[in-house]
């Protein structure tokens, strides 16, 4: 089955009559992996915390609030229109932005974090480059949104 989305085909394997069924049910699983990744290794470290039953236990509950958290900001980036200024693409050819929820909202908070630092530098650099005041105004009304 060739997905519209895709450039690779996917060969499923499946005792299901419904291919949309099928397909929905694949597009979870792929989900479910990224979340898995990004509470083991790539976010919360949790395969690193060498925690005790108890310990990972409370862990665990922490991770699942902070991780529907972010997954609810990212969600809210994501329908806003505002991702490319929170989490731009690195490969210029790139057209997809294929970044999860969970890591938008991350993202989306530490650039809270650096525009507190950093908003007068900013403003500074704006006064230089006057052209680029139409971008700059999009990134406040990102900010805008990020703080509300």
């Amino acid at each position: 089955m060739k997905d519209a989305l895709k450039t690779e085909p996917w060969y499923l394997l499946t005792n299901l009559d419904n291919l949309d069924e099928v397909l929905k049910i694949y597009r979870s699983r792929m989900g479910i992996e990224a979340m898995f990744k990004d509470c083991k290794t790539g976010g919360y470290n949790l395969e690193g915390s060498q925690a005790n039953t108890q310990g990972l236990t409370n862990l665990v509950l922490l991770i699942a609030i902070a991780y529907t958290i972010s997954c609810q900001q990212g969600k809210i980036i994501k329908k806003s229109g505002y991702q490319k200024y929170i989490f731009p693409l690195k490969e210029p050819v790139q057209k997809d932005r294929r970044h999860s929820n969970f890591w938008l909202g991350i993202y989306g908070e530490l650039w809270v974090i650096a525009w507190e630092y950093l908003i007068d530098i900013v403003q500074g650099m704006m006064n230089l480059s006057p052209q680029k005041k139409p971008d700059y105004q999009r990134g406040l009304k990102a900010m805008s949104m990020l703080l509300d």
